[in-house]
């Protein structure tokens, strides 16, 4: 098994950042007497964009990339992960194990989701350019 690189740090940073920010933001906007699907809209609105821009900016690196292919990369895995992956990995294991505490396979769906993250983030949305190869000049011919 491979030891914890930094990048995955930064993710495990930025994915409690934004999700502090969904917390609070939710709560906050309750309190206030906003709907609740409205303050949900809200609160994982900006937790969604908070994680675009710190994973953009500080886990990946990647600001030289096109930051419109970035943005609807992002959110489409992102949304895809939630209201896909999530659903499906929850029903699994309440069909897997019923009875089940309903937090169980909402946490595991949770790590489902953050490897699915973290793997199409780096390898899709963020993914670093390769480097052009460099001419092979070979002994005793002339380059140019």
């Amino acid at each position: 098994m491979k030891p914890i690189n930094a990048t995955q740090v930064r993710f495990a940073v930025v994915g409690v950042l934004n999700t502090a920010v969904d917390a609070v933001g939710y709560a906050l906007l309750a309190t206030f007497g906003v709907p609740m699907f409205v303050a949900n809209f809200i609160s994982t609105t900006a937790g969604m964009l908070l994680s675009f821009t710190l994973n953009r900016n500080f886990t990946f690196r990647a600001k030289d990339g096109d930051i419109r292919r970035q943005a609807v990369l992002f959110f489409a895995i992102t949304a895809f992960g939630l209201w896909v992956v999530q659903a499906a990995v929850i029903f699994a294991i309440s069909k897997l194990f019923p009875g089940i505490n309903l937090l169980i396979p909402k946490l595991g769906a949770i790590a489902v989701g953050m490897v699915w993250n973290y793997v199409l983030y780096k390898k899709v949305v963020f993914r670093q350019a390769r480097p052009e190869p460099a001419a092979v000049v070979q002994p005793g011919s002339q380059a140019g």
